[in-house]
């Protein structure tokens, strides 16, 4: 007989990074799979996950997530050694390598991890190719939106 299990999160978001919309201008959006150790998808699945400073680097034809952070569960093993910060390889396609390598050195492009989600049973993360901000976009983005929303309450009001 099966258990119904509630799931803790329904919409199968694992860990977001909010400040990757504030600091750049996310363009072109790629999923990449992960390779991941045991202990990081038991803690992925307790929701032990922070990848607020993450990004990816490219070497030897390869992507790795550094900077994002899997706290390893108290009742680990004791056999198996958990890194906590360890670069994880990035499963992506030879095409969007190939994209993505291109955009970074040609274009000067940053590659950010954005979000990490359940897809199934995998764990998926998002990345986008990026351009930084400066400050006075970022002042201009605000503006944007505070001028967004008194516009609604206007809208509201008038009718």
């Amino acid at each position: 007989m099966k258990k119904n299990k509630a799931n803790k999160n329904s919409t199968g978001t694992i860990a977001l990074n909010k400040k990757a919309r504030h600091d750049y201008f996310l363009e072109d959006k790629f999923e990449a799979g992960m390779s991941l150790q045991g202990w990081e998808i038991k803690s992925i699945r307790e929701g032990k996950v922070n990848i607020t400073d993450a990004y990816v680097i490219i070497q030897n034809g390869e992507a790795y997530l550094v900077g994002s952070r899997i706290t390893p569960l108290s009742q680990a093993s004791t056999h198996v050694i958990c890194e906590p910060e360890r670069a994880r390889k990035l499963l992506l396609g030879r095409r969007e390598l190939d994209r993505l390598m291109g955009a970074r050195d040609r274009q000067g492009y940053s590659i950010i991890a954005t979000a990490m989600y359940w897809k199934k049973c995998w764990v998926k993360l998002e990345i986008y190719l990026a351009k930084g901000k400066h400050s006075h976009d970022k002042r201009d983005t605000v503006k944007d939106r505070d001028w967004a929303r008194q516009k609604e309450r206007v809208m509201k009001h008038s009718v």
